[in-house]
């Protein structure tokens, strides 16, 4: 079972949300998980996700989580359902804990870390006295938060959720010698980072330094997977798998995304040249 921060260090909250950073909204999470937990630490981890873009928080969660202790609370608020029946939820992995609402923010990081078990928040006992209609992030993620670095064991919180909310990007498909994926993060040097693993690369045979066939954008491209962008000239296409550990599509000190003129949510199929016989 996934165990709290060790009890002589401080419990690790962290928090990302689209909030901004001009009004209150994350200063009043922090105010509540303090009240209830004055020991926890709590580190942001960013509040600039793009308004309602779940696929970006997402991403930026998955590529931090890894870098926490055991145990450490994840709480992610990008949260376009809040209000409607969507369900707020605990899922408990091999290391950690996240807490957020039911519409797949949590699981590309969490199925990365092996989910044990998810939970429905439900408990009014671990929630504020008044839960606003608008502001789950204080009034039911925070407290819910707070009181799982406390200590208390997830499955008070509610029952265990069988059917979680599981959006296509929190998983690749591999058919054959092919995977297919989608752009999940445009970064700011305009790579296109996949949720396509150097592991899903392996299973279709590709390994480091082979060149594969990318469809993105209405383009088949034929390109190295680099482990480097300099080791092809400036301005050449490439493929790397990068600090997030997922395959990119990227240009060697240029944009792929202006190159190519592709967004989030482009579909990318990759196909392995050599089990192709190409």
């Amino acid at each position: 079972m996934t165990e709290p921060s060790d009890i002589s260090k401080p419990p690790i909250v962290t928090l990302l949300t689209d909030f901004g950073l001009r009004d209150p909204y994350v200063s009043e999470m922090k105010a509540v998980i303090l009240s209830i937990c004055p020991r926890a630490e709590i580190v942001d981890v960013s509040h600039l996700v793009r308004k309602f873009d779940i696929r970006m928080g997402a991403f930026i969660l998955a590529q931090a989580a890894p870098y926490f202790p055991d145990g450490t609370v994840h709480v992610a608020v990008v949260d376009p359902g809040v209000g409607t029946e969507r369900r707020p939820i605990i899922v408990e992995t091999r290391r950690s804990f996240y807490v957020g609402p039911d519409n797949g923010v949590l699981m590309l990081s969490a199925r990365r870390e092996g989910i044990r078990h998810i939970y429905e928040i439900k408990n009014r006992e671990y929630m504020l006295k008044k839960v606003s209609r608008t502001f789950h992030g204080r009034d039911i993620f925070s407290p819910a938060a707070a009181h799982l670095a406390l200590g208390v064991h997830p499955n008070l919180f509610g029952p265990e959720v069988s059917d979680p909310v599981m959006p296509g990007f929190t998983e690749p498909k591999v058919r054959g010698r092919e995977v297919l994926g989608e752009v999940i993060h445009v970064d700011d040097f305009g790579n296109l980072v996949t949720n396509i693993s150097l592991e899903n690369l392996l299973e279709i045979g590709v390994k480091e330094g082979e060149n594969l066939r990318v469809e993105v954008g209405g383009r088949s491209l034929d390109l190295r997977l680099c482990t480097a962008y300099g080791e092809v000239s400036p301005g050449e296409m490439l493929t790397v798998i990068g600090g997030s550990g997922f395959l990119e599509v990227s240009v060697n000190m240029g944009s792929a995304s202006r190159t190519l003129g592709c967004e989030v949510g482009e579909l990318v199929r990759v196909t392995s040249l050599r089990k192709a016989g190409l």
